[in-house]
C-alpha cells in the first residue's frame, strides 16, 4: 500500500466534494507570499526532520523498528489518508451539525470499542455510553468524574504502578486518592487492596491494563470479586494495553499472556481505551466507555445553540469536551473497516506479532551477560537492568548506556529509561547493595509489528554498546 497514493486518492475525493457547490473567490487576506511560504516551509520541515544530535532538539524515527523507546509509533496510512480527508472539512464532533458523516462514524466505532471489552454494543437491548476523547487522560477524568457523581465524599485508589493520570485527577475533581501497593512484577498487591477496602472510605478501584511502565496487569480477575465483596466500583484503564484484549482466549497469544486479567475486563463498570496508541490512529483519539448507559445523567446540560439540528443524541450531551476532532473518528472508522477487531486477521496479526517481539527480545536478553532481565514480559514492553551489583552502578551504567545508544552517529538505537526501588531490584539481583533508594533501569517497548524481525538484532546493538565499557560490571 502506497500512502502517496493513498492521501492523493483521499484529497482528490475531498477536491470534487468542494468544487461540487461552485467556485467562491479566495479572499486575498489569506494569501501567502510565495518567498515567504517557502522559506517558511523549509525551515519547519528541517526541524521536523532534523535527528537529535546532543542537546538540540530533533525528532526521533518513531516509524523505525530501531526506536524502541516510549510508546510511540506512527499511525497507519490508511488513518493518515482518513484524518487528512476529514480534516480538509473539519468536523466537530460536539453535535452533529458540527460533523454529520464523523458524529454517526464515531458512534459506530464505539460500539465496536464496546464489542471489543464485551460490554453491551446494543445487539442484546441497551448499550454501553461512550465516546472518544482526545486522549487517555481526559477519558480517565471522565470515568472518575462520574465516580465522584455516583458515590460523593468516596475516595478513589489506584495502584503505586498505575499512570499518574488518576492521582493527578483526583485532584482536579477534588477527590480523595489513595495508593495500593504493588507485588515485586508492579501488579496490584490484592493484600494491599483488600486492606485498603477494609477501612470502607474508597468508591471506585482503578485497575489497570498493561502499566505504561513494565507493561503488566493487575490482577482484574480476582481483584473485581474482591472490590463487589466491598461494593466499591470498577474502573479498567485499559489505556495502553486495551487493544491485547483482542486475543485474551485465543491460541493466538504466546506463553504468558494474561488471558483471564483481560477478559475480566467484561465485569468492570468502564474501561479507557487508547486507540492512538496500539489503535494505529494519530494522536487525539482515547477512548471512555461505560457499562451503565444512565450514567449520561451525570453530564446533562444545554446549549442554546448546538443541538437543534437532530433529536439523535448529540456527543457532546455526553462528554466533558466540547469541541472534538471529527477526523478522529473518520480515521478509526476507517482503519477498523479496514483491519477489523478480530484475532485471526485484521488487528490479531499486530498485536500478536509485537507480543512476539517482547518476547524475543526478553529471550535475548537472558541469555546476554551484561544485561539482567527484570521479569517475563506479559505484553511488549520488557524491563531490563546492567548487571551490577550496587544501585548506584546500575543507575550510572543505564544512563550511560541510554545517551550512547540514542546518540550513535551511525548506528543508534532508541530504548528508555525507567526508575525503580530498591526493593523492586532485590528480587533479580542477589545481594544488592542499596547504595542509593533508587536506580534507573532499561526499558523497550516493542510496540510495532517490525520489532518481530528486529528484536534480536536490537539486543545485538545493546551488546555492543555494553562493549565499550559503558555498563561493564
Amino acid at each position: 500500500m502506497d500512502p502517496r497514493q493513498l492521501l492523493t486518492h483521499a484529497l482528490d475525493a475531498i477536491d470534487a466534494w468542494e468544487a461540487s457547490y461552485g467556485p467562491a473567490k479566495p479572499h486575498p487576506s489569506a494569501a501567502v507570499p510565495e518567498a515567504r511560504l517557502q522559506e517558511a516551509m523549509d525551515a519547519y520541515l528541517a526541524r521536523l526532520t532534523a535527528p537529535p544530535r546532543g542537546d538540540a532538539p530533533g525528532t526521533y524515527p518513531f516509524f523505525h523498528p530501531r526506536y524502541a523507546g516510549q510508546m510511540l509509533k506512527p499511525p497507519h496510512p490508511v488513518a493518515v489518508a482518513a484524518y487528512a480527508a476529514a480534516m480538509r472539512t473539519n468536523p466537530n464532533n460536539h453535535a452533529l451539525d458540527g460533523g454529520p458523516p464523523t458524529g454517526q462514524m464515531e458512534k459506530e466505532v464505539v460500539r465496536d470499542l464496546a464489542a471489543l471489552f464485551d460490554f453491551p454494543d446494543g445487539s442484546d437491548g441497551d448499550a454501553a455510553l461512550g465516546h472518544l476523547t482526545s486522549g487517555g487522560t481526559v477519558a480517565n477524568l471522565e470515568a472518575l468524574y462520574v465516580a465522584r457523581e455516583l458515590q460523593p465524599g468516596k475516595a478513589v485508589a489506584s495502584s503505586a504502578g498505575a499512570h499518574y493520570t488518576h492521582a493527578r485527577m483526583a485532584r482536579v475533581l477534588g477527590i480523595a486518592h489513595q495508593t495500593v501497593a504493588t507485588d515485586t512484577a508492579g501488579r496490584m498487591d490484592l493484600d494491599a487492596l483488600e486492606a485498603t477496602l477494609q477501612r470502607g472510605e474508597v468508591g471506585t478501584v482503578v485497575l489497570t491494563a498493561a502499566t505504561t511502565g513494565l507493561g503488566v496487569l493487575d490482577p482484574i480477575h480476582e481483584a473485581i470479586p474482591l472490590c463487589r465483596a466491598h461494593g466499591v466500583r470498577v474502573h479498567i484503564d485499559a489505556a495502553y494495553g486495551g487493544f491485547f484484549r483482542l486475543l485474551a482466549g485465543t491460541e493466538h497469544a504466546p506463553e504468558g499472556f494474561p488471558h483471564e486479567a483481560f477478559l475480566a475486563i467484561r465485569d468492570a463498570d468502564s474501561v479507557v481505551v487508547d486507540p492512538h496508541k496500539h489503535g494505529l490512529q494519530p494522536y487525539g483519539c482515547g477512548a471512555i466507555l461505560f457499562r451503565d448507559p444512565s450514567v449520561g445523567r451525570f453530564y446533562d446540560h444545554d446549549s442554546p445553540y448546538t443541538y437543534f439540528s437532530s433529536d439523535d443524541l448529540h456527543l457532546g450531551e455526553i462528554s466533558l469536551e466540547c469541541s472534538r476532532a471529527g477526523a478522529a473518528a473518520g480515521a478509526l472508522w476507517l482503519t477498523l473497516r479496514c483491519l477489523p477487531l478480530r484475532p485471526d486477521d485484521g488487528f490479531g496479526p499486530i498485536l500478536a506479532a509485537c507480543l512476539r517481539a517482547a518476547r524475543t527480545f526478553a529471550d535475548r536478553i537472558e541469555t546476554s551477560d551484561p544485561f539482567t532481565l527484570y521479569g517475563r514480559p506479559e505484553t511488549d514492553i520488557v524491563a531490563y537492568l546492567p548487571t551490577h551489583r550496587r544501585m548506584s552502578e546500575i543507575d550510572a551504567a543505564s544512563a550511560a548506556l541510554f545517551d550512547v545508544a540514542t546518540h550513535d552517529p551511525d548506528d543508534p538505537v532508541f530504548v528508555s529509561l525507567y526508575q525503580m526501588t530498591t526493593a523492586q531490584l532485590q528480587g533479580v539481583v542477589p545481594k544488592l547493595v542499596a547504595d542509593a533508594p533508587r536506580a534507573r533501569v532499561l526499558r523497550s517497548v516493542l510496540m510495532k509489528p517490525e520489532h518481530e524481525y528486529a528484536a534480536p538484532w536490537l539486543v545485538e546493538r545493546l551488546e555492543a554498546f555494553a562493549a565499550r565499557g559503558v555498563v561493564a560490571s
